[in-house]
């Protein structure tokens, strides 16, 4: 197991200054899963909490949802795209294996200064994603962050596989991270660590160098998410909760003193499950999976936009962000939030 350690104190802190989300307009509700696959609404609600989730027309790639949420983070930090020095791209569906979705979206949005990357890390994409600029702010190597969390999903589901196609749905979310001078708010500490033997859980067992394409692939249909669901949720639960455990207990927190926790959305079990575990009241507890579906890498973010729209989170508020991703990777991300009401 390897964990990342955290930012010291003699460091500038880095802070969220900017938020924003995007999801494509069309619909995709259980409804319609009940003409294309044998389930039913019930079904899905009951396993998953899920009633809908947005999902892209054709044609529509990561880096153009990534685009849309960008430029509003952007404009809402009161910069402009030429602010950026660096981008990172939590992303499971680049646009192509290259050039990277953040080369995509930096000529997209115009961000003519920053250089930047795609983060692999699944559905902790965002939390990776977070921890990395924040350390990049805090040492002086980026002034103007900007952290994207994007999925379509859609492209790489297969729709007559009923265990997988009621999961997941399309969005993004980006973020500016700037260094803060008042020490009251900002990114206080991350758990990060991964556990390699887990990847046959779920994964997408062709597309790679492992497996290139091939007519084989392609009929035996292993482009597509594959995945055991119980070895996740029991991953899932237990780690999430170890995870937040050991950076509350490291900072001095009790769950008692957190105000708000943001989970990965995957499902609604997985996510009352481990807040159960730690003991956090349900009003702590966001939870917005039975709108989107789980958008892997942007899940965490259009969680935490309906936590600010619907004033359930604060300037001040002590912010616990946890994920679970295939790999298996876990991250956990402890903050106090920097934006105004």
């Amino acid at each position: 197991m390897v964990t990342a350690s955290n930012v010291s104190r003699t460091l500038p802190r880095a802070c969220i200054t900017s938020l924003a989300t995007y999801v494509p307009p069309k619909l995709l509700t259980n409804a319609d899963l009940e003409k294309m696959v044998d389930t039913s609404s019930a079904w899905i609600q009951k396993r998953t909490g899920i009633f809908e989730r947005h999902v892209v027309e054709p044609g529509v790639g990561t880096s153009d949802l990534a685009k849309e949420a960008s430029l509003l983070a952007i404009e809402r930090a009161g910069l402009s795209p030429a602010d950026i020095d660096f981008i990172v791209v939590g992303t499971t569906t680049p646009d192509t294996m290259f050039p990277s979705t953040a080369c995509r979206l930096q000529a997209k949005i115009g961000a003519t200064q920053a250089w930047g990357f795609d983060l692999g890390a699944a559905c902790s994409g965002f939390t990776y994603g977070l921890t990395v600029a924040a350390n990049l702010v805090s040492t002086g190597a980026s002034q103007h962050a900007l952290v994207v969390g994007g999925d379509v999903m859609s492209s790489i589901i297969d729709y007559t596989d009923r265990a997988t196609c009621v999961i997941f749905g399309d969005g993004a979310g980006a973020c500016v991270v700037e260094a803060s001078d008042n020490e009251q708010i900002g990114i206080l500490d991350f758990e990060n660590y991964v556990d390699g033997s887990g990847g046959e859980a779920l994964n997408m067992p062709a597309g790679g160098s492992l497996r290139p394409a091939s007519s084989e692939t392609v009929k035996q249909r292993l482009h597509y998410v594959k995945q055991d669901g119980k070895a996740v949720f029991k991953f899932a639960v237990r780690n999430t909760e170890e995870a937040c455990r050991r950076l509350l207990e490291r900072n001095g927190f009790l769950p008692d003193d957190v105000d708000l926790f943001v989970s990965h959305q995957a499902n609604i079990r997985i996510i009352q499950s481990a807040a159960e575990k730690l003991g956090l009241q349900s009003e702590k507890v966001i939870i917005n999976i039975q709108h989107y579906g789980n958008t892997t890498a942007g899940t965490i973010p259009l969680a935490l936009n309906e936590a600010v729209e619907s004033g359930r989170l604060k300037r001040g508020d002590l912010v616990l962000l946890a994920s679970v991703g295939a790999g298996f990777t876990v991250g956990a991300v402890l903050l106090r939030w920097g934006l105004n009401d």
